[in-house]
């Protein structure tokens, strides 16, 4: 039958004879089996028609689709499965992939985050391919940390290529567009950010610099290139860091995120007085910035201002719960209130998530 899926939910739900349901079925599976996709496609849709709660016959019938770069159909499929299947968690990151193809985005995020969050068993090829998908969907979304990490794990992983660094790009320069959006007057500045987060991703520290000063020389007035150098200086070099994001803070005043980081280094220079008014001037333009509220709750660590801190501290928690520095500032904080059984709780915490991101690299 070649109506497809759309058609086939549009028909009634009968109950199927057990012997006619059985033999479609098996005829179907040996269509698949010996490559005959075509029939195949017919056979497992009548199956499905004939007995619609058969989760089996939807998975596989949304794998061939997919194969065959029928997106909509597998999306259909897939979706359907989801609805039938004792455990849909597996077909999610398949049907996040249809529905990146069928630009349905935010179902497709949602679906990728859902699937990622159970960390179901998946070959190396679908979790390369829906974790790149995923990051450019984070980066779309403004979620460009995020993104990053995936990216970065990828090319630990030895994935590379012009894909991988024009993603990387787009990420470093904090452009919440995907590849096939954004502006032909960005190419070059994406070319060169990408360069550099790809050396940066590898540990090669020197070299990241170097790409990142020649995107400089060209591009010093670009918006969210001296925040991109800045954090690249940042671990071995607070000072130099520091100046960038403050050059940073020059081209565009109201750039939350240097603002955190530039108090995180007044932070590290033991200047807490200061990095809590930055950190407090930046989540005053942004509330749900996680990074401000964590630097403004070490900066009152700091300063000893316990009951404060540890309210800052509880707000970046909720917006980042999966942060495992937010954690760990958080044990210390109840630590330092005398409230051990949250320093505990807060502490196994940090572990877990720990150890869930050096899984995950």
């Amino acid at each position: 039958m070649g109506a497809g899926v759309v058609a086939v939910l549009s028909l009634a739900l009968a109950v199927s004879p057990p012997r006619e349901f059985s033999a479609i079925a098996r005829r179907a599976e040996e269509a698949r089996a010996a490559n005959r996709l075509r029939q195949a496609i017919g056979l497992y849709s009548e199956a499905v028609r004939l007995r619609p709660s058969w989760s089996e016959g939807w998975w596989n019938l949304g794998v061939i689709y997919y194969d065959e770069d029928r997106f909509g159909q597998a999306r259909a499929a897939l979706a359907r499965f989801t609805e039938v299947a004792s455990d849909p968690v597996p077909a999610l990151g398949l049907l996040a992939l249809c529905e990146y193809e069928t630009h349905e985005y935010d179902h497709a995020l949602r679906h990728f985050q859902q699937w990622a969050a159970k960390r179901p068993p998946a070959s190396k090829e679908l979790l390369a391919v829906a974790y790149f998908h995923w990051a450019l969907l984070l980066i779309r979304a403004g979620q460009f940390e995020r993104a990053t990490v995936l990216l970065s794990a990828r090319a630990k992983l030895g994935s590379r290529g012009p894909e991988l660094e024009e993603a990387m790009g787009l990420a470093a320069l904090r452009l919440a567009l995907l590849p096939e959006d954004y502006p032909p007057s960005e190419r070059e500045p994406v070319y060169l950010a990408g360069k550099a987060a790809m050396h940066l991703a590898l540990n090669d520290i020197p070299r990241a610099e170097t790409d990142a000063r020649k995107l400089l020389v060209h591009y010093d007035g670009h918006p969210n290139v001296h925040y991109f150098l800045g954090t690249i200086l940042l671990d071995a070099h607070s000072e130099p860091a520091a100046r960038e994001f403050e050059h940073e803070l020059q081209i565009s005043p109201a750039h939350v995120p240097a603002m955190a980081q530039l108090a995180s280094c007044h932070l590290k220079d033991g200047q807490p007085e200061e990095a809590l008014s930055l950190a407090r001037r930046a989540a005053g333009l942004d509330a749900d910035n996680a990074p401000a509220h964590k630097v403004a709750g070490d900066a009152l660590l700091a300063l000893n201002r316990y009951p404060e801190s540890t309210a800052e501290l509880e707000t970046a928690r909720r917006l980042a719960p999966e942060s495992a520095p937010i954690r760990f500032a958080l044990a210390r904080a109840y630590k330092a209130l005398g409230r051990s059984a949250d320093a505990q709780r807060e502490y196994e915490a940090f572990i877990a998530l720990s150890k869930n991101e050096e899984s995950a690299k």
